[in-house]
């Protein structure tokens, strides 16, 4: 293959500047994603704003229940805060040294590089960024000081995020017939997670991340325009498609137990691209660790009895490994 035109710095790295992808970030066969699907454009794209509840809920269901995947528009986190957003990650992704450790041993955030990750020795093709976010007040502290506006920026982001999180619960309460509040005290923003995905010489052979479940009770995902999130449907993989100023929403493993089942969460992994780069910005709606995960009592009946066991939400991490390589594995009666 001839060399790609990727200039050598672009986001502050070059250690994509290649020709071809160097053997230690190609995966073994059954874990690459071969020649990629057309991007599908069959994901629902619901609309918060110009709906009854009513209709809203339903379209919440129907997805949650069919794809474990939708994407939301008119969901009041503003086209400037989301390209506000956007460019902070970048310019971090720009800075040439990201080591956490210069922040004197007090921040709580985690910079990955593209060989931070290593499975049988191939690395994700792919740069990371994750750190707490709850309480906000305190978390925000402690996140990186470069760029200047990165703490002011990302916080407002995450709490028009947690906003939107809310008003989804809300409307999925509604529409499981359990209580509008009950996943308050329960629920935040725990995590956010940022990924930059350089153009990659060859994207049948690595991925920016693995199959995967989510932990979370649902994940909201800023995207942009760079398509790359592949779900799982029907045995195939399909790439969803990104809709400019949208956030994709997915059912995590934590609201299938909390709905017995009821809605799924489904398997996803992350592919690359040959032309562009690609940035991602995930914010993980989580239960406290000191939560007790299980089914609503109310979906819970004689002819309906409970699928999963009751888990606490730390040992449930702590049994399924690190963030980005969860499997679904739901303690079920």
């Amino acid at each position: 293959m001839g060399r790609m035109d990727i200039p050598a710095g672009k986001y502050g790295s070059s250690w994509f500047d290649v020709e071809n992808v160097p053997t230690n970030y190609a995966f073994p066969e059954k874990d690459r994603p071969g020649e990629l699907p057309p991007v599908c454009h069959t994901l629902p794209v619901i609309d918060l704003g110009n709906a009854s509840d009513a209709d809203i809920i339903n379209q919440i269901l129907k997805a949650s229940q069919e794809f474990g995947f939708f994407q939301v528009m008119n969901h009041g986190v503003s086209d400037k805060l989301l390209g506000d957003t956007t460019n902070v990650f970048k310019d971090f992704f720009k800075i040439p040294e990201k080591d956490s450790s210069n922040s004197c041993g007090k921040s709580n955030w985690v910079y990955a590089s593209s060989t931070s990750f290593n499975r049988d020795g191939v690395h994700l093709w792919r740069e990371n960024i994750k750190h707490p976010c709850n309480p906000l007040k305190d978390c925000m502290q402690q996140w990186p000081e470069n760029p200047t506006r990165y703490r002011d920026v990302v916080s407002t982001y995450l709490t028009e995020v947690s906003k939107l999180g809310k008003t989804i619960l809300g409307l999925i309460c509604k529409g499981l017939g359990l209580e509008g509040g009950y996943f308050d005290g329960i629920s935040e923003v725990e995590l956010l997670s940022a990924n930059m995905y350089p153009p990659c010489p060859d994207p049948s052979l690595t991925l920016g991340i693995l199959r995967h479940h989510d932990p979370s009770i649902i994940t909201i995902l800023h995207q942009g325009t760079v398509p790359g999130l592949q779900v799982m449907k029907d045995g195939n993989w399909i790439t969803v498609g990104a809709v400019a100023n949208a956030l994709v929403v997915n059912i995590g493993n934590q609201l299938e137990i909390f709905s017995n089942g009821m809605l799924k969460s489904v398997e996803h992994r992350v592919v690359t691209n040959s032309s562009e780069t690609r940035l991602s910005i995930t914010a993980f709606i989580n239960p406290s660790p000191s939560c007790i995960v299980e089914p609503a009592q109310a979906l819970v009946t004689e002819l309906n009895p409970a699928r999963f066991k009751p888990t606490l939400y730390k040992e449930f991490i702590c049994k399924s490994g690190a963030l980005g390589t969860h499997t679904k594995d739901l303690q079920r009666e």
